[in-house]
């Protein structure tokens, strides 16, 4: 998936805010006049494509650049002589920790001279595909190597009309959802069948989720504790593959005794249940404290004033008294959540691939069918695994017969699975089969999926109201209808990425909309939730994108990716970042991967949103509170 950056601009509003005593240059502050000055100018913007992007950004040689995506809305922008820019550069220090309380005024950094519509035009040259730019002026030396960036003044006839704080929200060209293809179960290669065990198929893999209480002082489990829960995961034909324990301490006493007792507490329950297996289970282990939990709790207990403090002052109140009433929430913060990942037990697995294609080709002559597709299993493992070449498949010898379908199938599509560069080749054997056996919905199935990606990558012409006739009929074959919903979405992907292409916004936006009324028929992974809400920013929808994370990122065990982008599209809501919800969803965050939060608020282009969200003195009390310590 490319990665591309959304450029958010923000219109701050400068009632009430004090102007400072620096040089403005010729740049005219309108008063209560503003709305009759600016009335041309705003139009302009409110015309503009949701498409075009602009931005500042300084080259090696500390020259600062104006860059456009969209040269005729840019000359509308600047048509007469007093139209232009002016640069105010605001470095990271205004926003240092040690102050205790940020200045505000309308220029908050260091205000460049303005460059106006004559110049603006007559500098403007190509800066790739559908991409200009134009000199606007020089870094000063005084800022050269601090953490900068660049706030916009747009002038109409010298007015100041909007002032604009870029925002660097992280997009996604979205790419199709997975839809897998038809094994013997419906297979994904990131291995998103975990559902799929209810239609009664054997899975080669499979995922488990469940939290264990820690008892408190406790820190080591024995066979005979975890035993009951063995048992209970009934993993007599699997082994676990791997391990993921994110472990959780209540929030009184010292931090790191807390997470220090966590880690003991994980790798005892990793131990034991190692014991019960030969194969080495690969392990990750996660403690942090229960901040999310607590802050939850608390407020509904006689001390819901706790919730108002940083950590460290609840701490100190969390002893004695307030300790033993608030016990009864306290013991259950103390969990691990675990998530196994399983792998079913291969009876071939020691055989070499040699070994195994000779054993398949004697069940398929003896016409032990089921005994071969066991051992096609155990032969796409070691293709997987690299241990024989996708070449290998073709020394397997099965009849073209109808009793050999699922065989044949497997075969087939396995290729695509294996390596993308057989995507004619397994559509092409998948096409013959259908004529062998044209009922057969998994083989139908599949054909659709594989010409989605020949349609995307527009390796062979498809015609797309024929195609979407196909996609509609599958339910005749006994494709269930949210798999052909989830197809339906990916159709409008494709569409109306062409329509981008092609300027048609209109009916880019008919397809975004379908996408939105339909994404909700189907069952949705994380992945698939962040793909969407990636797929919505890039298009701008970032109200859509946000109401679809919201209910996600409550929980403890949100998907990090999922609860880091839901920041990412949120820090710059003012009115919902002081909200006490807004500060347990950035302890979340801190808990999971501290770095990372920390990282939103560097500048932009050195990976953060930016770092004036620090001007929010909630964002700042959280941002230093946890990452200035």
């Amino acid at each position: 998936m490319s990665k591309i950056h959304t450029l958010l601009l923000i219109f701050l509003i400068f009632k009430g805010v004090i102007v400072t005593s620096q040089n403005m240059y010729d740049i005219v502050m309108p008063g209560y006049d503003r709305d009759t000055k600016c009335q041309k100018f705003k139009q302009i913007f409110k015309n503009k494509p949701k498409e075009v992007l602009f931005s500042v950004k300084a080259d090696s040689s500390n020259d600062l650049y104006f860059h456009i995506t969209d040269k005729k809305w840019f000359n509308e922008l600047f048509k007469t002589s007093g139209d232009g820019i002016a640069i105010d550069i605001v470095s990271k220090d205004r926003y240092n920790c040690n102050i205790d309380e940020i200045t505000k005024s309308q220029i908050k950094g260091d205000l460049q001279k303005p460059v106006y519509a004559a110049q603006l035009k007559r500098g403007l040259k190509p800066s790739g595909a559908n991409r200009f730019k134009v000199k606007i002026g020089k870094l000063p030396e005084a800022l050269i190597g601090k953490d900068v960036e660049y706030n916009i003044l747009f002038l109409s006839n010298r007015n100041l009309c909007m002032y604009y704080t870029i925002f660097d929200l992280e997009a996604y060209r979205w790419d199709l959802l997975n839809m897998g293809v038809y094994l013997d179960s419906l297979d994904y290669k990131s291995k998103l069948n975990t559902t799929k065990e209810k239609e009664g198929y054997t899975l080669k893999y499979k995922t488990l989720k469940f939290n264990i209480p820690f008892q408190k002082n406790k820190s080591n489990y024995s066979q005979d504790d975890i035993k009951p829960l063995y048992d209970s995961l009934r993993l007599t034909d699997f082994n676990i593959k791997k391990i993921n324990i994110r472990a959780y301490s209540s929030v009184e006493g010292n931090l790191e005794r807390n997470i220090e007792l966590q880690e003991q507490r994980a790798n005892s329950i990793v131990s034991a249940l190692q014991s019960f297996q030969k194969p080495t289970i690969i392990t990750e282990v996660f403690s942090s404290e229960n901040w999310v939990e607590f802050l939850s709790d608390v407020t509904k207990t006689n001390y819901s004033n706790l919730a108002d403090l940083t950590k460290k002052q609840i701490k100190n109140k969390l002893v004695g008294k307030a300790s033993i009433d608030l016990e009864p929430y306290l013991k259950n913060h103390r969990k691990a959540i675990i998530t196994l990942d399983l792998e079913k037990k291969d009876k071939y697995k020691e055989k070499s691939p040699n070994e195994l294609l000779d054993l398949f080709n004697s069940s398929i002559a003896n016409n032990k069918i089921n005994e071969a597709l066991e051992i096609q299993n155990s032969i796409f493992e070691k293709l997987k695994d690299e241990l024989a070449p996708a070449s290998f498949l073709d020394k397997m010898i099965v009849p073209k017969q109808v009793k050999y379908i699922t065989i044949l199938n497997k075969n087939a599509a396995f290729k695509y699975l294996l390596d993308k560069a057989y995507l004619l080749i397994s559509f092409s054997e998948l096409k013959k089969l259908e004529k062998l056996d044209p009922k057969n919905g998994k083989i139908k199935y599949n054909i659709a999926a594989l010409k989605f990606r020949i349609w995307k990558h527009k390796a062979q012409p498809v015609n797309e109201n024929t195609f979407k006739k196909e996609i509609l009929a599958l339910q005749q074959y006994g494709i269930s209808l949210p798999l052909i919903n989830r197809m339906l979405v990916n159709f409008h992907i494709i569409k109306s990425e062409l329509f981008l292409r092609s300027g048609d916004y209109a009916n880019k936006d008919k397809s975004v909309s379908y996408i939105l009324k339909n994404y909700s028929k189907f069952p949705l992974s994380d992945s698939d939730y962040l793909s969407l809400t990636q797929y919505l920013s890039y298009y701008s929808n970032y109200k859509k994108a946000i109401g679809i994370l919201e209910n996600k990122v409550k929980s403890l065990n949100v998907d990090e990716d999922l609860l880091f982008y839901y920041l990412n599209l949120t820090l710059i809501d003012k009115e919902l970042t002081q909200t006490s919800n807004y500060r347990t969803t950035m302890l979340n965050a801190v808990n999971m991967n501290k770095e990372r939060f920390c990282k939103l608020f560097n500048a932009v282009g050195k990976g953060g949103v930016t770092f004036q969200l620090l001007r929010d003195e909630y964002l700042r009390k959280t941002y230093c509170e946890n990452c200035e310590q």
